[in-house]
């Protein structure tokens, strides 16, 4: 009977050690989540394949990728650069009239959780308005992103030369 109480104990503390182990393991895939939910945008989300579309004068514009390595959405709500007074996040949207006009992105664009978010030609993109100097290809363009949970990050973009999509930034945002 004593032997048979021993063993009685001894898988008692076995369950006991075993649903302690559980619960533990369980609380640390909610604090992964909670830290990536306390983790500020900005150390989260980068961009890549950056670039900034050389110009002489108005108005030029950035594209590249934004990278998100958290398990929570991030969302671009500003960009800022001492090339230009005024930079904002840009959409391509259907006019009142039925054609393509730029406009600002009210609200920012979000980058998924572990995604990306294409910042290109004919797309979403950053505009740099009221241009006061060139722009001139071969240059690094300094950014500062401010993100929706307030946080902000430094980030530098090569201007390039871009013929392509022959996208005009006169006149036609709106």
């Amino acid at each position: 009977m004593s032997n048979n109480i021993f063993s009685r104990r001894r898988m008692l503390a076995a369950g006991a050690a075993l649903s302690m182990g559980l619960a533990l393991a369980g609380c640390s895939s909610d604090s992964d989540n909670s830290a990536d939910e306390a983790r500020p945008a900005a150390e989260s989300v980068t961009l890549t394949e950056s670039w900034v579309k050389a110009a002489d004068s108005g108005m030029t514009a950035a594209f590249g990728t934004l990278v998100n390595g958290s398990g929570t959405d991030a969302t671009l709500v500003a960009v800022s650069s001492p090339i230009s007074p005024a930079v904002e996040v840009h959409e391509m949207a259907m006019g009142p009239d039925g054609t393509m006009v730029m406009q600002k992105k009210e609200g920012g664009v979000t980058i998924p959780a572990s995604g990306t978010h294409k910042l290109e030609p004919g797309a979403d993109h950053i505009m740099f308005l009221r241009l006061p100097a060139p722009v001139k290809a071969g240059t690094d363009v300094p950014l500062t992103l401010t993100f929706g949970d307030g946080s902000t990050s430094e980030t530098t973009v090569q201007v390039r030369d871009f013929t392509g999509a022959n996208e005009s930034y006169e006149g036609n945002h709106g």
